[in-house]
């Protein structure tokens, strides 16, 4: 039973290090989205700032892990055995919740997440302690600290309404005075918007990034025997407004002698002060749980005393943490933030809900998302009433964005927005949790980046009528998962807690390998989606501006659409061959996600014709009938799969085997012109369609003739309705199927036969030309 306990020590430093993993790809979206999004500076320069960030504020991060020991529970009410428990289930808890919100891209809050994991753990360790002890419900406040928890929430509302608003309210202020020309205007404007910025984070950076840190309470000369936090928190005033001056002065000479981007800057410097902050601040979080664990065993080592009889107490004292122990972490957060695709994938969701441009939406739009969006345009509609037509006229031309000649190819090369909205996400952030660090407010770094980013958004009009009810959406799905955090933290920790408590023996390794387990699968399962969003046979958008280019770059699609549509149809047939539920289900999903990329390419019709040149409008027709068919063919599957899966699934009669025979000659003669159609597509033979063409009749009569059969089958001997209807249903659609298939390759050879007799022409006439040149000389 004793060893029990070093074995969980050494499962919970195995566990600290997986949580830095897993933390880190959640919060790299706190210091990386601002520079990422503007593309100020290149990747590998944002990540060499951000790491440097993350190791200084690691190695002075505050080595008083003071949240894990009591900041939570009273830990003198508890026991060696039960504290052990209750840090055991956190750590579990913790790496699961923060993993499956990583896999899914959602950027979550660390902080509330550790907390409610240390207050759903000791409230169900008080609990049990109260039950066997017969006491009532009302004495678990002397277990556990309940201002703290009631402080979290109000700092997760008080973060969500205060970040969102404020960073608007600068945003369209900033916007108004600098427009999308800001790099014309005067120096001036330029060196006052830094020298404000700059302010705002170097001053975070001495508040959230240095003054919790250990060194900050020791003595320095300079200050007249004061230390750093006294300092910072006398000399407000002063410090704010003397950097002002000294960085608005060193920024106008920025701009005027080193003919430097200040904005630029202002990104490099910020993105510096988040990252130092959050590893300096953050990183309790990750390592608190198991450093105090350590602590707690080594005093109850020393002690002699049984486990379930040692007292705690002692945690509630101050214990500086090792720098080398700081480092090691700081490190592994280093690495975490270069290789973690997790990481971009949580970044990639704040990008989306805040860029200015087109991009796929990954939300669907709700009720509240639609009231939301209602209500603000109904407000917009007043303000116009209110403000005169002149002053209308100047805010619309401030917030004008310049037209961009940007090849349609180019374009994801776009930043996501500019250099003012980013130099104003980090410059308002910073200064919230300055202010909320000084007044001691619990505001989340989290919820504050995230929010300030989507006020700025909606300020700068990123949200437009094409795409603000799914931003909007998004926005209510992130708040409403950091909601969800906290629910699901409290709740797991307790379950694992009492789980552990039943018996610790047995529970422990088997929790413990549940984790790893449940680690490992999710791992799998986000390599497989990556590959899957990466795969070969994926339709991509044409950005070609000419007919013949449209014609070549559209045949990869159809190819793939080609080849995909026929494997669902053959899944479709097989699975009702075989009665296969879980194959039609699988096969239901597969013509869904090509359903949805062949609307996405339709979407993208607009950015299409704006791109085309003048001379080649004809290719706009062209890609519009061919992106039509390619969407009756996915219907016509979609409805094929929907109806077979329909089928089984309400365990209808299974289909004669005549019928059977009669669906698998169908879809024989279906692959031999499906792969026909995919090799002439793949090779760019665009003269093998005519013989394809030439075959429509044959395969047409024979879905007849199946149709036809069915007939006289239902006259004399067919009994079952549901069978003839889906038989039918299935034959039509695939006539439907073949209609559509027939008419895309007739609009593509009658495109590149007009195409190529033109360009064969003028081949003969330069011939013709050079030889009567020849003949003169």
């Amino acid at each position: 039973m004793e060893n029990i306990y070093l074995y969980m020590i050494i499962a919970l430093a195995f566990l600290a290090v997986a949580d830095l993993v897993v933390g880190v790809s959640n919060d790299a979206v706190n210091f990386l989205n601002s520079a990422i999004g503007s593309k100020a500076i290149s990747f590998k320069t944002i990540m060499i700032v951000a790491s440097i960030g993350v190791a200084i504020g690691a190695v002075f991060s505050s080595g008083m892990m003071e949240v894990a020991r009591k900041g939570i529970f009273n830990p003198g009410e508890f026991m060696f055995s039960e504290i052990m428990i209750i840090f055991m289930a956190v750590m579990i808890t913790d790496i699961l919740l923060l993993d499956f919100f990583n896999s899914v891209g959602m950027p979550t809050s660390t902080t509330v997440s550790i907390v409610f994991e240390l207050l759903g753990a000791a409230v169900a360790m008080a609990l049990i302690k109260i039950g066997a002890d017969g006491g009532s419900f009302t004495d678990v406040v002397n277990y556990i600290n309940t201002s703290e928890a009631s402080k979290i929430i109000f700092g997760i509302l008080l973060s969500v309404l205060v970040a969102f608003s404020i960073g608007a309210a600068v945003q369209w202020v900033s916007r108004l005075l600098l427009s999308y020309n800001f790099e014309t205007k005067p120096s001036w404007v330029g060196a006052l918007f830094g020298g404000i910025a700059l302010t705002a984070i170097t001053y975070f950076i001495f508040v959230k990034g240095l003054k919790g840190t250990a060194y900050s309470s020791e003595p320095l000369d300079i200050l007249g025997g004061s230390n750093l936090q006294v300092f910072l928190e006398e000399q407000v005033t002063l410090i704010v407004l003397v950097s002002a001056v000294i960085w608005s002065l060193l920024a106008y000479a920025t701009i005027v002698f080193l003919k430097a981007n200040i904005y630029k800057l202002i990104i490099i410097v910020g993105t510096f002060a988040l990252a130092l902050a959050f590893a300096g601040n953050d990183l309790v979080n990750f390592i608190g749980v198991p450093m105090a664990a350590y602590s707690a065993f080594n005093e109850w080592a020393a002690s002699g005393v049984a486990a379930n009889s040692f007292p705690m107490g002692a945690l509630a004292q101050k214990v500086p943490t090792n720098n080398w122990l700081l480092f090691g972490a700081g490190m592994v957060m280093v690495l975490t933030l270069w290789f973690s695709t997790k990481a971009k994938n949580v970044v990639k969701t704040s990008l989306d809900l805040a860029s200015q441009s087109e991009t796929k939406e990954r939300f669907q739009p709700n009720f509240l998302s639609r009231g939301f969006v209602r209500t603000a345009m109904l407000m917009s509609q007043m303000s116009s009433y209110m403000l005169p037509n002149s002053w209308q006229d100047k805010i619309e031309k401030q917030f004008q964005i310049p037209e961009a000649n940007t090849p349609k190819e180019d374009a994801k090369d776009l930043p996501t927005f500019d250099l003012v909205r980013a130099a104003v996400n980090l410059m308002v952030a910073a200064v919230l949790i300055s202010i909320a660090t000084s007044y001691k407010l619990p505001l989340s770094t989290t919820y504050v980046t995230f929010m300030v980013a989507m006020g700025t958004s909606l300020a700068d009009r990123a949200w437009g009528a094409e795409s603000a009810v799914y931003r909007v959406a998004g926005v209510l799905n992130v708040i409403g998962g950091w909601f969800f955090t906290a629910l699901s933290a409290f709740t797991a920790a307790a379950i694992v807690a009492y789980l552990l408590n039943l018996n610790i023996q047995v529970m422990f390794p088997i929790l413990l390998l549940a984790a790893i387990v449940l680690l490992i699968r999710s791992s799998v399962a986000h390599n497989k989606k990556s590959k899957a969003v990466s795969a070969e046979d994926s339709l991509k958008r044409t950005g070609s501006k000419s007919v013949q280019g449209v014609i070549h770059e559209s045949a990869g699609n159809i190819a793939n659409v080609v080849k995909r549509g026929n494997r669902i149809y053959t899944n479709a047939v097989k699975g009702l061959a075989k009665q296969d539920l879980a194959l039609l289900k699988k096969n239901k999903k597969q013509v869904d996600k090509l359903s949805d990329e062949v609307d996405d390419l339709r979407d993208s019709i607009f950015y299409f014709i704006k791109n085309l040149d003048e001379t080649s409008l004809r290719a706009s027709s062209f890609y519009i009938n061919i992106l039509g068919y390619l969407q009756d063919m996915t219907q016509s599957l979609e409805y094929i799969s929907k109806v077979s899966h329909k089928h089984i699934n309400n365990n209808h009669k299974k289909l004669k085997f005549s019928q059977i025979k009669e669906l698998k000659d169908i879809d024989n003669a279906l692959e031999i012109l499906f792969n026909e159609t995919k090799a002439a597509f793949d090779s760019h033979s665009f003269e093998q369609i005519g013989s394809i063409l030439n075959r429509k009749k044959e395969v047409f009569d024979l879905v007849t003739d199946k149709i036809d059969k069915q007939v006289s089958r239902t006259r004399t001997e067919e009994s079952s309705p549901k069978n003839t209807t889906l038989y039918f249903s299935l034959l039509l659609e695939t006539k439907d199927l073949l209609t559509a298939t027939m008419n895309l390759l007739e609009e593509y050879f009658n495109a590149h036969d007009a195409d190529v007799k033109p360009a064969t022409i003028n081949v003969v006439d330069e011939k013709k030309d050079t030889l009567n040149k020849f003949e003169k000389k």
